[in-house]
């Protein structure tokens, strides 16, 4: 067996405490100058806004700036590329969605990102239900008259996205799959079309989040008819989920926005990050943000949210394998 000279074992030890000492020192002085978050969505979103409010509460608690960068366009692929360039140390971080994180490896042969190899997931920030929305004059009163027409007329009912395998894409598909219906999906270019031509009635529902849809509901050109959250919520009591409006039984379907990091950021940062994170989402300011935009708080363990990709990975994979549809 072949032995270390103790001068050089010796050697070793230092060095590797050394090491050890070099990370906890790390961890103990970030951010040791401003902090950046990319985002890939655009100024005056709903994700965009909660990430501006999260960075005042940041650069106060940190006390160095926290610089909000948009990079919107090409599916969240120009701020991915620039976020995973950047050196692992807590100082570049990335905001990315459900789709980002665990849809797009099943639609894309050449994704320019692997998002388990190039980034470290940190911590969600919030989830939001959908509502399924329909024109006010629509004669759908529920979600059981939009099955009932769509097994009437086979491929005649239209539902929207705004592109293929989004959140609102990949649960509108779940809806028709679980209650054996043929729908024709109509995507869009933009959100802000999508809910006109439902409110329109070029389309004859879709799904979509207060933040997104919310301004042609107040304004009476929308109508919703449920929610596909697992119980109603607080701030629609009267609104009922989709099973109870006729719908499958037990749906439940929800997206998020997350921080995530360049792969290799040091553990202790990462827990100092989701930490501070965390308790940056739980001030008041934050609360009534989330409660106008009907989003919740999502502050997973860094153990869960793993989890949590795990999961959906795999339930959105299949989706888009049975869907057989490929982006590239």
């Amino acid at each position: 067996m072949f032995c270390y000279p103790r001068a050089t074992l010796a050697s070793l030890c230092v060095a590797i405490s050394l090491t050890s000492f070099s990370v906890s020192v790390n961890a103990q002085e970030f951010p040791s100058k401003p902090v950046r978050i990319t985002t890939p969505f655009p100024v005056g979103s709903g994700p965009e806004g909660v990430l501006r409010l999260l960075s005042e509460s940041l650069s106060k608690m940190w006390g160095k700036p926290v610089i909000i960068e948009n990079k919107p366009g090409a599916n969240g692929f120009i701020a991915i590329d620039q976020a995973k360039r950047q050196a692992p140390d807590g100082h570049e971080l990335l905001q990315m969605d459900t789709s980002q994180l665990t849809t797009y490896q099943a639609l894309f042969k050449k994704l320019p990102y692997d998002p388990v190899k190039d980034f470290e997931p940190i911590i969600p920030l919030f989830r939001n239900y959908f509502m399924v929305a329909v024109g006010k004059d629509s004669p759908y009163k529920t979600v059981r008259d939009i099955v009932a027409d769509a097994k009437a007329r086979e491929g005649k009912v239209t539902y929207g996205s705004w592109s293929i395998g989004n959140p609102v894409h990949i649960a509108s598909e779940m809806i028709e799959a679980a209650t054996g219906t043929k729908m024709t999906h109509v995507p869009y270019k933009e959100t802000s079309q999508l809910y006109i031509g439902v409110a329109n009635r070029e389309l004859d529902w879709a799904l979509g989040s207060v933040a997104t849809s919310g301004s042609l509901e107040r304004a009476g050109k929308l109508r919703y008819i449920a929610v596909t959250a697992p119980k109603r919520l607080p701030d629609y009591p009267n609104l009922p989920t989709v099973a109870e409006s006729g719908g499958p039984a037990d749906f439940d379907y929800s997206a998020w926005t997350a921080l995530v990091a360049p792969k290799g950021l040091p553990t202790n940062v990462a827990e100092k990050i989701h930490r501070d994170v965390a308790a940056a989402l739980a001030e008041p300011g934050m609360r009534a943000k989330f409660a106008a935009l009907a989003y919740e708080s999502y502050p997973l363990s860094r153990s869960a949210f793993n989890e949590l990709l795990n999961k959906e990975r795999d339930r959105n994979g299949a989706i888009v394998r049975r869907l057989n549809v490929q982006l590239d």
